[in-house]
């Protein structure tokens, strides 16, 4: 599938992804591509956020193709069933955070995002991972990717794959990106 060919919904996780940021960088550069831009980035409901997604894959028109970061990752995780089987085609997930593990943000326990699903995801699905990410130990993460049934990329010692860690511009996750399109 061409990137083209599809709508990109773009799910940033906990505080949003701010100006500059890969996520945010990517919505400029490509026409389909828009940010799932939700009501409250700092005490997030899965409720509530799952409804703003499935309205987002509901307004689209074309064949959608999700790329989340962080607890965008879980989200997508925890909605993977209840998603429109006939429209979602992928999921390519970014730096999933483990919010299993206590007091991973002091300012918010995980909520309603815990436990953080292991079951097989029902579309083509793609984990990034750093080796380095101060929110999921790459071994955690590597146990997301193989229970969601999804292929695995170690992305090296490159931090949380945020701005912090100085992926503003991150030309390897847009050619990951590409070739995960390719493929579907």
């Amino acid at each position: 599938m061409k990137i083209a060919d599809a709508d990109i919904l773009l799910i940033p996780g906990y505080a949003n992804s701010d100006p500059g940021h890969w996520m945010r960088r990517w919505e400029e550069k490509m026409a389909n591509a828009r940010v799932v831009e939700q009501g409250d980035w700092f005490t997030p409901s899965k409720k509530v956020w799952m409804e703003t997604l499935l309205a987002a894959i509901e307004a689209a028109e074309r064949p959608v193709v999700l790329v989340a970061h962080s607890l965008g990752c879980i989200l997508v995780a925890h909605g993977a069933h209840v998603l429109p089987k006939d429209k979602v085609k992928g999921a390519f997930l970014v730096a999933p955070s483990d919010w299993d593990r206590p007091g991973l943000v002091p300012a918010f326990d995980g909520g309603d995002f815990v436990p953080v699903p292991r079951m097989p995801l029902p579309f083509r699905t793609h984990v990034v991972a750093s080796q380095n990410d101060q929110y999921c130990d790459f071994e955690v993460a590597k146990g997301f990717a193989h229970s969601w049934g999804a292929t695995f990329q170690d992305a090296g010692h490159v931090g949380h794959i945020n701005l912090e860690s100085g992926h503003g511009p991150w030309p390897e996750g847009m050619m990951s990106f590409a070739h995960f399109m390719a493929r579907m």
